[in-house]
């Protein structure tokens, strides 16, 4: 079996024929549009009058699919279905469980612009930004594997005359993983089969908008050879569903990707130990950010502003890593400014079906409204460079928007906006630079553009981040390469795609046997 791993590569997309195949996937996707999705309950598909409707944030009128949604007992038929295959599943060689996820990810791989089409079409993702998503959830698959393998055995521990010590790792139990609609390809597949390559089995509960994806995942892992009832589908309402399984006294193991808010009323409520709990709850939670792309006098000044027109709208700012402020040194703020306002007004926004538009449409109603408000407050609170329309009449479309001048404690440069939106503010030297870029309550990415050593070194050990990048963008972790986290209130700084992360999932056990 191999051991070794490399990143899934990229599509190029300059190819005729790759973008031939990508319009076949897209219009492949299109004839399946509006299908029922049922639930997965150990192996049995269930269908419910409720559903979860998902739809086009390009074109609010086409609908996606029609997912069943789930109520409170039928997440706990799941939970029951999740706890007696925990105990056959636990019990695998991991081997075993590995051979699982090397099939899916040989599935995802031929199906790859099938999912990438749909993520186009359910997520609104341009084909880049898509294609990306795809090949990361190929990535986690075969990087968790290969982790698997490693920890198989256990770690090395010492022995003394007349005993032999073990140190060997075990699954935890059910995981209940609650995934994001931005990455709804590689973060639902990545937090699901975490769990189950260590031998935990998995409640899946999918974002609201974008369940179908899951939906289609979850199919890959029963054609790969996944048992009945180790991992079951459960869309549904986050309170009635999420947080009754957050609290519920079964769950080991809880995994969010998401806002702030809701991550730390999970923590918090995973943290009480309910009746009939017999364990403390494990919580891995992934936050968010408000990523800093800092400027010093010294750099070069093209690559920064590459750096912050990618960070800043790639996927339409729609990233926890998105890099929605640019902290730049007052000696050459003005160039930087006007070098990303030009590369800004050549970003074309449409509808992501076209392979033309570097920009699609943010996710939907809700987070339009969230980000056009946040557009009236910079309005107020810096100068409007460039931006600030915006368009719900079919889809959730919102032009490219920087803010200049803007003060650091100023709310766009301090909250979360999630969407195409950058603010600009001057630094008097590298030392406030860095004290700008460290005073939100996020810490998750940040870059900094230089070609001062000092200042670099400086950086390394003073910006207070998960993942720091230099004279790149602060985007785009590879699983494997960069492992994914972050400080403070980014969350619980579990690196996916890390070395740390299946530890996370399982519980160590030490053996000592007297010989």
């Amino acid at each position: 079996m191999a051991t070794t791993y490399k990143h899934e590569p990229f599509t190029d997309f300059s190819k005729e024929e790759n973008r031939r195949t990508m319009e076949a996937a897209l219009s492949q996707a299109e004839a399946t549009l509006g299908l029922d999705y049922p639930l997965i309950i150990g192996g049995e598909r269930i269908t419910t009058e409720e559903k979860l409707v998902s739809v086009n944030p390009a074109n609010k009128e086409e609908i996606i699919g029609n997912v069943s949604k789930a109520n409170q007992a039928l997440a706990d038929q799941a939970m029951d279905a999740a706890l007696e295959a925990f105990e056959s599943w636990r019990k695998w060689d991991p081997a075993a469980r590995v051979e699982i996820l090397f099939r899916a990810a040989a599935i995802l791989r031929r199906r790859k612009h099938e999912f990438s089409a749909l993520l186009v079409k359910e997520a609104g993702k341009p084909w880049k930004e898509a294609d990306a998503d795809t090949a990361e959830a190929i990535d986690f698959m075969e990087y968790y594997a290969r982790q698997m393998l490693e920890l198989k055995d256990g770690k090395p521990v010492n022995s003394r005359e007349g005993e032999l010590n073990s140190y060997i790792y075990t699954p935890t139990g059910v995981s209940v993983v609650i995934p994001p609609w931005n990455f709804a390809c590689a973060i639902m597949v990545g937090t699901t089969v975490a769990p189950l390559v260590t031998g935990n089995t998995v409640l899946l509960k999918p974002a609201e908008s974008t369940p179908v994806i899951a939906a289609k995942f979850v199919e890959v892992l029963e054609e790969a050879g996944i048992p009945k009832g180790v991992v079951n589908f459960v869309p549904g309402d986050p309170v009635e569903v999420g947080e009754y399984l957050v609290d519920h006294p079964k769950t080991a193991l809880i995994t969010f990707t998401g806002s702030r808010a809701v991550g730390t009323r999970i923590y918090q409520r995973g943290s009480v130990v309910h009746e009939g709990q017999t364990h403390l709850k494990r919580i891995i939670i992934e936050m968010g950010g408000k990523d800093t792309v800092v400027v010093d006098r010294e750099a070069d000044l093209d690559i920064a502003a590459e750096a912050i027109t990618t960070s800043a709208f790639g996927f339409s700012g729609q990233k926890c890593s998105a890099g929605s402020r640019a902290v730049v040194h007052e000696d050459v703020y003005d160039e930087v400014l006007e070098k990303v306002a030009q590369r800004v007004k050549e970003l074309t926004v449409g509808d992501p079906r076209s392979h033309q538009n570097y920009m699609g449409p943010v996710i939907n109603q809700k987070a339009y409204d969230k980000i056009t408000g946040y557009i009236a407050i910079g309005k107020k609170e810096g100068r409007l460079v460039t931006g600030g329309e915006a368009d719900d009449s079919k889809g959730y479309f919102i032009q490219p928007t920087i803010f200049a001048d803007v003060d650091p404690q100023a709310r766009i440069m301090q909250e979360e906006i999630f969407g195409p939106v950058v603010a600009f503010c001057k630094a008097k030297d590298f030392d406030e630079a860095i004290e700008i870029a460290n005073n939100t309550e996020y810490g998750l990415t940040g870059a900094v553009i230089s070609r001062n050593a000092e200042h670099i070194e400086r950086a390394k050990r003073d910006f207070q981040v998960g993942n720091l990048y230099f004279n790149r963008n602060c985007t785009g972790a590879i699983v494997g390469y960069q492992p994914f986290g972050g400080f403070k209130m980014s969350g619980t700084d579990s690196k996916a795609g890390g070395p740390d992360y299946l530890i996370l999932h399982m519980q160590a056990k030490t053996i000592s046997q007297m010989l």
